[in-house]
Protein backbone atom coordinates (compact mmCIF):
# COMPACT_ATOMS: atom_id res chain seq x y z
CA UNK A 1 0.00 0.00 0.00
CA UNK A 2 2.80 2.44 0.85
CA UNK A 3 4.51 1.80 -2.49
CA UNK A 4 1.24 2.17 -4.37
CA UNK A 5 0.43 5.48 -2.70
CA UNK A 6 3.87 6.79 -3.69
CA UNK A 7 3.06 6.03 -7.31
CA UNK A 8 -0.40 7.55 -6.96
CA UNK A 9 0.89 10.79 -5.55
CA UNK A 10 3.39 10.99 -8.42
CA UNK A 11 0.54 11.09 -10.93
CA UNK A 12 -0.85 14.54 -10.28
CA UNK A 13 -0.08 17.66 -8.22
CA UNK A 14 -2.24 18.59 -5.34
CA UNK A 15 0.11 20.88 -3.49
CA UNK A 16 -0.19 24.61 -4.16
CA UNK A 17 2.68 27.07 -4.04
CA UNK A 18 2.75 29.72 -1.37
CA UNK A 19 3.02 33.33 -2.49
CA UNK A 20 6.57 33.40 -1.19
CA UNK A 21 7.54 30.52 -3.43
CA UNK A 22 6.58 32.51 -6.50
CA UNK A 23 9.33 35.02 -5.75
CA UNK A 24 12.10 32.41 -5.54
CA UNK A 25 14.60 31.95 -8.42
CA UNK A 26 13.44 29.66 -11.18
CA UNK A 27 14.54 26.05 -10.51
CA UNK A 28 17.24 24.52 -12.66
CA UNK A 29 15.82 21.26 -13.89
CA UNK A 30 18.09 18.46 -15.08
CA UNK A 31 17.46 15.23 -16.98
CA UNK A 32 18.30 11.93 -15.33
CA UNK A 33 20.69 10.83 -18.08
CA UNK A 34 21.60 7.60 -16.30
CA UNK A 35 17.98 6.47 -16.54
CA UNK A 36 17.96 7.29 -20.25
CA UNK A 37 21.12 5.28 -20.81
CA UNK A 38 19.60 2.33 -18.95
CA UNK A 39 16.58 2.18 -21.29
CA UNK A 40 16.33 -1.22 -22.97
CA UNK A 41 14.11 -1.62 -26.05
CA UNK A 42 11.88 -4.64 -26.29
CA UNK A 43 12.99 -7.51 -28.50
CA UNK A 44 12.28 -6.67 -32.11
CA UNK A 45 12.55 -2.91 -31.60
CA UNK A 46 15.16 -0.15 -31.65
CA UNK A 47 15.38 2.38 -28.84
CA UNK A 48 16.51 6.00 -29.02
CA UNK A 49 17.16 8.35 -26.12
CA UNK A 50 18.35 11.88 -25.73
CA UNK A 51 17.62 15.42 -24.57
CA UNK A 52 15.55 17.86 -26.61
CA UNK A 53 15.07 21.48 -25.48
CA UNK A 54 15.87 20.53 -21.90
CA UNK A 55 13.57 17.50 -21.83
CA UNK A 56 14.63 13.87 -21.87
CA UNK A 57 12.98 11.52 -24.32
CA UNK A 58 12.52 7.83 -25.05
CA UNK A 59 11.62 6.49 -28.48
CA UNK A 60 10.95 2.88 -29.46
CA UNK A 61 10.53 1.85 -33.09
CA UNK A 62 9.63 -1.76 -34.01
CA UNK A 63 11.81 -3.39 -36.64
CA UNK A 64 8.60 -3.97 -38.61
CA UNK A 65 7.25 -0.46 -38.00
CA UNK A 66 3.74 -0.03 -39.42
CA UNK A 67 4.30 3.68 -40.07
CA UNK A 68 2.19 4.98 -37.15
CA UNK A 69 3.44 6.84 -34.07
CA UNK A 70 1.98 7.05 -30.56
CA UNK A 71 2.96 10.01 -28.41
CA UNK A 72 2.73 9.13 -24.70
CA UNK A 73 2.14 11.85 -22.07
CA UNK A 74 2.98 10.94 -18.46
CA UNK A 75 1.29 12.30 -15.35
CA UNK A 76 2.49 14.62 -12.61
CA UNK A 77 6.09 13.86 -11.61
CA UNK A 78 6.43 15.89 -8.43
CA UNK A 79 8.03 19.20 -7.54
CA UNK A 80 11.66 18.09 -7.69
CA UNK A 81 14.33 19.21 -10.16
CA UNK A 82 15.10 15.77 -11.62
CA UNK A 83 13.36 15.03 -14.91
CA UNK A 84 12.48 11.46 -15.84
CA UNK A 85 10.67 9.86 -18.75
CA UNK A 86 7.79 7.45 -18.14
CA UNK A 87 7.06 4.96 -20.94
CA UNK A 88 3.55 3.62 -21.61
CA UNK A 89 2.30 0.94 -19.17
CA UNK A 90 4.13 -2.33 -19.75
CA UNK A 91 1.20 -4.21 -21.27
CA UNK A 92 0.30 -1.39 -23.63
CA UNK A 93 3.94 -0.86 -24.57
CA UNK A 94 4.33 -4.53 -25.47
CA UNK A 95 1.11 -4.39 -27.50
CA UNK A 96 2.29 -1.33 -29.43
CA UNK A 97 5.58 -2.96 -30.38
CA UNK A 98 3.91 -6.25 -31.26
CA UNK A 99 1.48 -4.43 -33.53
CA UNK A 100 4.19 -2.37 -35.19
CA UNK A 101 3.51 1.03 -33.57
CA UNK A 102 6.40 3.31 -32.70
CA UNK A 103 6.03 5.36 -29.54
CA UNK A 104 7.77 8.39 -28.06
CA UNK A 105 7.60 10.02 -24.62
CA UNK A 106 9.05 13.20 -23.14
CA UNK A 107 10.06 13.93 -19.55
CA UNK A 108 8.92 17.55 -20.18
CA UNK A 109 11.47 20.23 -19.40
CA UNK A 110 9.76 21.20 -16.14
CA UNK A 111 8.04 19.35 -13.32
CA UNK A 112 5.03 20.53 -11.26
CA UNK A 113 1.48 20.71 -12.64
CA UNK A 114 2.68 22.36 -15.81
CA UNK A 115 0.31 21.24 -18.56
CA UNK A 116 1.47 23.91 -20.97
CA UNK A 117 5.05 22.68 -20.85
CA UNK A 118 3.94 19.09 -21.33
CA UNK A 119 1.93 20.04 -24.40
CA UNK A 120 4.83 21.97 -25.94
CA UNK A 121 7.49 19.36 -25.21
CA UNK A 122 5.34 16.49 -26.47
CA UNK A 123 4.68 18.41 -29.68
CA UNK A 124 8.39 19.21 -30.06
CA UNK A 125 9.28 15.53 -29.71
CA UNK A 126 6.69 14.53 -32.30
CA UNK A 127 8.20 17.10 -34.66
CA UNK A 128 11.70 15.78 -33.90
CA UNK A 129 10.54 12.25 -34.74
CA UNK A 130 9.40 13.43 -38.16
CA UNK A 131 12.79 14.91 -38.92
CA UNK A 132 15.07 12.28 -37.38
CA UNK A 133 13.19 9.02 -37.89
CA UNK A 134 10.49 9.43 -40.52
CA UNK A 135 7.17 11.13 -41.10
CA UNK A 136 4.46 8.93 -39.57
CA UNK A 137 1.42 7.94 -41.58
CA UNK A 138 -0.69 8.68 -38.50
CA UNK A 139 0.10 10.16 -35.10
CA UNK A 140 -1.88 9.13 -32.03
CA UNK A 141 -1.55 10.73 -28.60
CA UNK A 142 -2.42 9.17 -25.26
CA UNK A 143 -1.72 9.94 -21.62
CA UNK A 144 -2.71 9.41 -18.01
CA UNK A 145 -3.89 11.83 -15.31
CA UNK A 146 -2.12 15.15 -15.96
CA UNK A 147 -1.01 13.47 -19.17
CA UNK A 148 -4.69 13.09 -20.02
CA UNK A 149 -5.04 16.85 -19.60
CA UNK A 150 -1.99 17.31 -21.83
CA UNK A 151 -3.52 14.96 -24.41
CA UNK A 152 -6.85 16.79 -24.46
CA UNK A 153 -5.19 20.20 -24.84
CA UNK A 154 -2.70 18.96 -27.45
CA UNK A 155 -5.38 17.88 -29.90
CA UNK A 156 -7.07 21.28 -29.62
CA UNK A 157 -3.82 23.21 -30.11
CA UNK A 158 -2.09 21.20 -32.84
CA UNK A 159 -3.61 19.63 -35.97
CA UNK A 160 -0.92 16.96 -36.32
CA UNK A 161 -2.76 14.30 -34.29
CA UNK A 162 -5.13 11.77 -35.87
CA UNK A 163 -6.75 10.35 -32.71
CA UNK A 164 -6.39 10.55 -28.93
CA UNK A 165 -6.80 8.40 -25.84
CA UNK A 166 -6.73 10.46 -22.62
CA UNK A 167 -7.33 8.16 -19.65
CA UNK A 168 -8.06 9.04 -16.01
CA UNK A 169 -7.45 12.55 -17.24
CA UNK A 170 -8.01 16.00 -15.80
CA UNK A 171 -10.48 16.73 -18.58
CA UNK A 172 -12.32 19.37 -16.55
CA UNK A 173 -9.16 21.47 -16.01
CA UNK A 174 -9.96 24.06 -13.26
CA UNK A 175 -12.99 22.05 -12.13
CA UNK A 176 -10.65 19.54 -10.49
CA UNK A 177 -9.27 22.17 -8.13
CA UNK A 178 -12.80 23.42 -7.41
CA UNK A 179 -13.68 19.86 -6.35
CA UNK A 180 -10.74 19.78 -3.91
CA UNK A 181 -12.02 23.05 -2.46
CA UNK A 182 -15.63 21.83 -2.30
CA UNK A 183 -14.84 18.80 -0.18
CA UNK A 184 -12.80 20.65 2.40
CA UNK A 185 -15.07 23.67 2.82
CA UNK A 186 -18.20 21.48 2.96
CA UNK A 187 -16.52 19.20 5.51
CA UNK A 188 -15.63 22.21 7.64
CA UNK A 189 -19.14 23.64 7.47
CA UNK A 190 -20.95 20.35 8.12
CA UNK A 191 -18.33 19.25 10.65
CA UNK A 192 -18.97 22.22 12.90
CA UNK A 193 -15.50 23.80 12.90
CA UNK A 194 -14.43 27.30 12.00
CA UNK A 195 -13.94 27.49 8.24
CA UNK A 196 -10.48 28.34 6.99
CA UNK A 197 -8.98 28.99 3.60
CA UNK A 198 -6.22 29.09 2.57
CA UNK A 199 -4.53 26.37 4.64
CA UNK A 200 -0.77 26.77 4.56
CA UNK A 201 0.39 24.22 7.14
CA UNK A 202 -0.21 20.51 7.72
CA UNK A 203 -0.48 21.23 11.43
CA UNK A 204 -2.84 21.94 13.05
CA UNK A 205 -5.27 21.29 10.16
CA UNK A 206 -4.54 17.57 9.70
CA UNK A 207 -3.64 16.89 13.32
CA UNK A 208 -6.41 18.81 15.11
CA UNK A 209 -9.06 20.20 12.77
CA UNK A 210 -9.62 17.14 10.59
CA UNK A 211 -9.95 14.69 13.52
CA UNK A 212 -12.51 17.07 15.03
CA UNK A 213 -14.47 17.19 11.75
CA UNK A 214 -14.47 13.42 11.50
CA UNK A 215 -15.59 13.04 15.12
CA UNK A 216 -18.44 15.49 14.55
CA UNK A 217 -19.62 13.62 11.46
CA UNK A 218 -19.55 10.03 12.73
CA UNK A 219 -22.53 8.28 14.31
CA UNK A 220 -20.45 7.10 17.27
CA UNK A 221 -16.78 7.26 18.30
CA UNK A 222 -14.67 5.42 15.73
CA UNK A 223 -17.50 5.29 13.18
CA UNK A 224 -15.84 7.46 10.51
CA UNK A 225 -16.05 6.99 7.54
CA UNK A 226 -18.64 4.16 7.48
CA UNK A 227 -21.06 4.93 10.30
CA UNK A 228 -22.11 8.54 9.86
CA UNK A 229 -24.62 10.87 11.44
CA UNK A 230 -26.96 13.02 9.35
CA UNK A 231 -24.32 15.67 8.64
CA UNK A 232 -21.74 13.02 7.75
CA UNK A 233 -24.19 11.35 5.38
CA UNK A 234 -24.84 14.73 3.77
CA UNK A 235 -21.10 15.21 3.19
CA UNK A 236 -20.82 11.76 1.64
CA UNK A 237 -23.79 12.42 -0.65
CA UNK A 238 -22.46 15.84 -1.61
CA UNK A 239 -19.09 14.30 -2.47
CA UNK A 240 -20.75 11.68 -4.65
CA UNK A 241 -22.62 14.32 -6.61
CA UNK A 242 -19.58 16.61 -6.93
CA UNK A 243 -17.37 13.71 -8.09
CA UNK A 244 -19.59 12.31 -10.85
CA UNK A 245 -23.09 11.63 -9.56
CA UNK A 246 -24.98 8.64 -8.19
CA UNK A 247 -23.10 5.58 -9.49
CA UNK A 248 -21.95 2.05 -8.64
CA UNK A 249 -18.66 1.72 -6.77
CA UNK A 250 -18.99 5.00 -4.86
CA UNK A 251 -19.52 3.39 -1.44
CA UNK A 252 -16.28 1.43 -1.86
CA UNK A 253 -14.54 4.57 -3.09
CA UNK A 254 -15.70 6.61 -0.10
CA UNK A 255 -14.38 3.90 2.23
CA UNK A 256 -11.00 3.58 0.50
CA UNK A 257 -10.18 7.26 0.09
CA UNK A 258 -11.33 8.08 3.64
CA UNK A 259 -9.75 5.05 5.32
CA UNK A 260 -6.46 4.18 3.60
CA UNK A 261 -5.25 6.80 1.12
CA UNK A 262 -2.96 9.58 2.35
CA UNK A 263 0.29 11.39 1.68
CA UNK A 264 0.44 14.48 3.88
CA UNK A 265 -1.50 13.30 6.94
CA UNK A 266 -2.64 10.06 8.56
CA UNK A 267 -4.20 7.27 6.46
CA UNK A 268 -7.71 8.22 5.41
CA UNK A 269 -7.05 11.95 5.25
CA UNK A 270 -6.38 12.02 1.51
CA UNK A 271 -9.38 14.18 0.57
CA UNK A 272 -8.44 16.60 3.32
CA UNK A 273 -4.82 16.61 2.13
CA UNK A 274 -6.09 18.00 -1.17
CA UNK A 275 -7.19 21.18 0.58
CA UNK A 276 -3.72 22.22 1.69
CA UNK A 277 -2.23 25.37 0.23
CA UNK A 278 -3.64 28.62 -1.07
CA UNK A 279 -4.90 27.44 -4.44
CA UNK A 280 -2.10 28.76 -6.62
CA UNK A 281 -0.25 26.60 -9.12
CA UNK A 282 3.21 26.74 -10.63
CA UNK A 283 3.56 29.78 -12.85
CA UNK A 284 0.02 30.99 -12.26
CA UNK A 285 -0.86 34.32 -10.65
CA UNK A 286 -3.30 33.99 -7.78
CA UNK A 287 -5.53 31.19 -6.58
CA UNK A 288 -7.29 28.90 -9.04
CA UNK A 289 -10.17 27.31 -7.03
CA UNK A 290 -13.55 29.02 -6.98
CA UNK A 291 -16.93 28.30 -5.35
CA UNK A 292 -18.45 31.78 -5.26
CA UNK A 293 -21.57 30.67 -7.16
CA UNK A 294 -21.55 26.91 -6.53
CA UNK A 295 -24.88 25.42 -5.44
CA UNK A 296 -24.30 22.51 -3.07
CA UNK A 297 -26.79 19.65 -2.90
CA UNK A 298 -27.17 16.31 -1.15
CA UNK A 299 -29.47 14.67 -3.72
CA UNK A 300 -30.53 14.89 -7.34
CA UNK A 301 -33.52 17.13 -6.66
CA UNK A 302 -32.75 20.62 -7.96
CA UNK A 303 -34.98 22.18 -5.28
CA UNK A 304 -32.97 23.00 -2.18
CA UNK A 305 -33.98 21.32 1.06
CA UNK A 306 -33.68 23.16 4.34
CA UNK A 307 -30.38 21.43 5.09
CA UNK A 308 -29.01 22.23 1.63
CA UNK A 309 -30.04 25.85 1.95
CA UNK A 310 -28.37 26.05 5.35
CA UNK A 311 -25.09 24.76 3.91
CA UNK A 312 -25.21 27.11 0.94
CA UNK A 313 -25.82 30.02 3.32
CA UNK A 314 -23.02 29.11 5.71
CA UNK A 315 -20.20 27.65 3.60
CA UNK A 316 -17.15 29.83 3.08
CA UNK A 317 -17.11 31.36 -0.40
CA UNK A 318 -13.89 31.72 -2.36
CA UNK A 319 -13.35 33.53 -5.65
CA UNK A 320 -10.55 32.71 -8.05
CA UNK A 321 -8.07 35.40 -8.92
CA UNK A 322 -9.15 37.09 -12.15
CA UNK A 323 -5.72 36.43 -13.67
CA UNK A 324 -5.58 32.76 -12.72
CA UNK A 325 -8.04 31.38 -15.28
CA UNK A 326 -7.79 31.85 -19.00
CA UNK A 327 -10.14 30.46 -21.62
CA UNK A 328 -7.67 29.99 -24.44
CA UNK A 329 -4.04 29.53 -25.34
CA UNK A 330 -1.41 27.60 -23.44
CA UNK A 331 -1.82 29.12 -20.00
CA UNK A 332 -0.24 26.94 -17.35
CA UNK A 333 -3.57 25.23 -16.66
CA UNK A 334 -5.02 25.37 -20.18
CA UNK A 335 -8.76 25.07 -20.58
CA UNK A 336 -10.05 21.97 -22.35
CA UNK A 337 -12.78 23.36 -24.58
CA UNK A 338 -14.14 20.08 -25.95
CA UNK A 339 -14.00 21.42 -29.51
CA UNK A 340 -12.47 18.29 -31.03
CA UNK A 341 -11.96 17.36 -34.68
CA UNK A 342 -10.54 13.84 -34.37
CA UNK A 343 -11.71 10.58 -32.70
CA UNK A 344 -11.19 10.56 -28.92
CA UNK A 345 -11.62 7.55 -26.61
CA UNK A 346 -11.41 7.96 -22.83
CA UNK A 347 -11.42 5.63 -19.79
CA UNK A 348 -11.94 6.43 -16.12
CA UNK A 349 -12.30 4.49 -12.88
CA UNK A 350 -15.75 4.98 -11.34
CA UNK A 351 -14.35 5.15 -7.80
CA UNK A 352 -11.43 7.45 -8.47
CA UNK A 353 -11.84 10.32 -6.01
CA UNK A 354 -8.43 11.86 -6.75
CA UNK A 355 -9.19 12.82 -10.35
CA UNK A 356 -12.87 11.94 -10.06
CA UNK A 357 -15.13 10.35 -12.64
CA UNK A 358 -16.96 13.67 -12.92
CA UNK A 359 -14.13 14.87 -15.17
CA UNK A 360 -15.70 12.62 -17.83
CA UNK A 361 -19.12 14.21 -17.41
CA UNK A 362 -17.66 17.69 -17.76
CA UNK A 363 -15.70 16.71 -20.86
CA UNK A 364 -18.63 14.89 -22.42
CA UNK A 365 -20.84 17.95 -21.95
CA UNK A 366 -18.25 20.32 -23.39
CA UNK A 367 -17.86 18.12 -26.47
CA UNK A 368 -21.65 17.91 -26.82
CA UNK A 369 -21.94 21.69 -26.56
CA UNK A 370 -19.73 21.91 -29.65
CA UNK A 371 -21.83 19.35 -31.48
CA UNK A 372 -18.90 16.90 -31.60
CA UNK A 373 -20.27 13.94 -29.62
CA UNK A 374 -19.93 11.74 -32.70
CA UNK A 375 -16.15 12.00 -32.20
CA UNK A 376 -16.13 10.95 -28.53
CA UNK A 377 -16.33 7.53 -26.85
CA UNK A 378 -16.14 7.32 -23.04
CA UNK A 379 -15.75 4.18 -20.96
CA UNK A 380 -16.25 3.58 -17.23
CA UNK A 381 -14.13 0.99 -15.41
CA UNK A 382 -15.12 -0.41 -12.02
CA UNK A 383 -12.41 0.24 -9.45
CA UNK A 384 -11.47 2.79 -6.80
CA UNK A 385 -7.85 3.60 -7.60
CA UNK A 386 -6.47 6.36 -9.80
CA UNK A 387 -5.46 5.26 -13.31
CA UNK A 388 -6.05 1.59 -12.50
CA UNK A 389 -6.49 -0.23 -15.82
CA UNK A 390 -5.62 -3.77 -16.79
CA UNK A 391 -3.53 -4.66 -19.81
CA UNK A 392 -6.70 -5.92 -21.49
CA UNK A 393 -8.52 -2.63 -20.88
CA UNK A 394 -5.65 -0.58 -22.26
CA UNK A 395 -5.06 -2.70 -25.33
CA UNK A 396 -8.75 -3.16 -26.15
CA UNK A 397 -9.35 0.57 -25.93
CA UNK A 398 -6.39 1.41 -28.13
CA UNK A 399 -7.24 -1.30 -30.66
CA UNK A 400 -10.80 0.03 -30.84
CA UNK A 401 -9.49 3.56 -31.37
CA UNK A 402 -7.23 2.40 -34.20
CA UNK A 403 -10.06 0.48 -35.85
CA UNK A 404 -12.22 3.60 -35.59
CA UNK A 405 -9.56 5.65 -37.37
CA UNK A 406 -8.74 3.07 -40.02
CA UNK A 407 -12.20 1.69 -40.76
CA UNK A 408 -14.49 4.51 -39.67
CA UNK A 409 -16.57 2.42 -37.30
CA UNK A 410 -17.19 4.19 -34.00
CA UNK A 411 -16.74 1.77 -31.05
CA UNK A 412 -19.17 1.38 -28.18
CA UNK A 413 -18.93 3.41 -25.00
CA UNK A 414 -20.86 4.41 -21.88
CA UNK A 415 -23.40 7.22 -21.75
CA UNK A 416 -21.84 9.37 -19.05
CA UNK A 417 -24.26 12.25 -19.63
CA UNK A 418 -27.36 10.27 -18.68
CA UNK A 419 -27.68 10.26 -14.86
CA UNK A 420 -30.06 7.29 -14.97
CA UNK A 421 -27.56 5.27 -17.02
CA UNK A 422 -24.68 6.20 -14.69
CA UNK A 423 -26.72 5.20 -11.63
CA UNK A 424 -27.72 1.82 -13.10
CA UNK A 425 -26.30 -1.17 -11.18
CA UNK A 426 -24.62 -2.47 -14.35
CA UNK A 427 -22.91 0.80 -15.29
CA UNK A 428 -19.21 0.20 -15.81
CA UNK A 429 -19.60 -3.50 -16.50
CA UNK A 430 -19.36 -3.39 -20.29
CA UNK A 431 -15.67 -2.45 -20.48
CA UNK A 432 -14.24 -3.64 -17.17
CA UNK A 433 -11.93 -6.54 -18.02
CA UNK A 434 -10.05 -7.93 -15.05
CA UNK A 435 -9.76 -7.47 -11.30
CA UNK A 436 -9.60 -4.04 -9.64
CA UNK A 437 -9.20 -3.12 -5.99
CA UNK A 438 -12.69 -2.75 -4.46
CA UNK A 439 -14.28 -2.90 -7.90
CA UNK A 440 -17.89 -3.91 -7.25
CA UNK A 441 -18.95 -7.12 -9.01
CA UNK A 442 -21.39 -6.74 -11.86
CA UNK A 443 -24.91 -8.16 -11.40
Amino acid sequence: MKRWMTVLVASLTVFALTPGALAEPKPKYYVNEAALEAFEPLPGATGMTGILNGAGYLVEVPDDWNGDLVMWAHGYAGEGLELNVSPPPAGLRQYLVDQGFAWAASSYSKNSYNVSQGVKDTHSLATWFRGHVDKPDRTYIAGVSMGGHITAVSIEQYPMYNAAMPVCGVLGDFELFDYFLDFNLAAQALGGVDSEYPIFTVEPYLTETVPQIQANLEAFPGGWPIFLNADGTNLKNLTELRSGGDRPNFDEAWFFWNEFASFAGPPGDFLFDLGLGDGTLAGRPGQVPDNHDTVYQFDGDSALSADEQALNDSILRVSADRQSRHSNGLANVPVVSGDIDIPVLTMHNLGDLFVPFGMETIYGQRVADHGKSDLLVQRAIRGVLHCDFTDAEYTTAFADLVAWVEMGTKPDGDDVLDPAAVAHPEFGCAFTDGAHLLGTPCP
